[in-house]
């Protein structure tokens, strides 16, 4: 199963036609970190946004990081964030990645690469 990056929505939002394709195409429906649905709304610039983000999203299952995730992203987090700029949000939503078995569909491979045991897949071609 499919857990899906802050990135994939995104470029699902904003039309590009191979994330619509690759999305349309799925045989199962991905996961979302709730992490990644703050990071959306975050992104917001006003209400109209906001709303069409939650329409986006309201299929998709949210899953969040167990007290075992947050142990993992702490870990993960102290260890490369100064060396390999792995950024907190990023932590979080590796270790939901990692925690469930889930492999990770995301284009922010230099950020993620260091965390042992995250099965990273970049969907389609940007």
């Amino acid at each position: 199963m499919y857990l899906l990056d802050t990135n994939i929505l995104i470029d699902v939002q904003r039309g590009h036609t191979p994330a619509i394709n690759w999305f349309s195409e799925l045989s199962e429906i991905p996961a979302i970190p709730g992490f990644v649905v703050m990071e959306l709304v975050q992104n917001s610039r006003n209400i109209q946004q906001v709303r069409k983000t939650l329409q986006l999203i309201a299929p998709l299952p949210i899953i969040w990081a167990t007290e075992a995730d947050c142990v993992r992203a702490l870990s993960d987090f102290t260890a490369y964030h100064l060396s390999d700029s792995l950024g907190l949000l990023d932590a979080l939503i590796a270790a939901c990645a990692v925690g469930r078995g889930l492999t990770l569909c995301t284009f922010n491979i230099k950020h993620y690469r260091v965390v042992p045991n995250l099965l990273i897949v970049q969907p389609y071609q940007r």
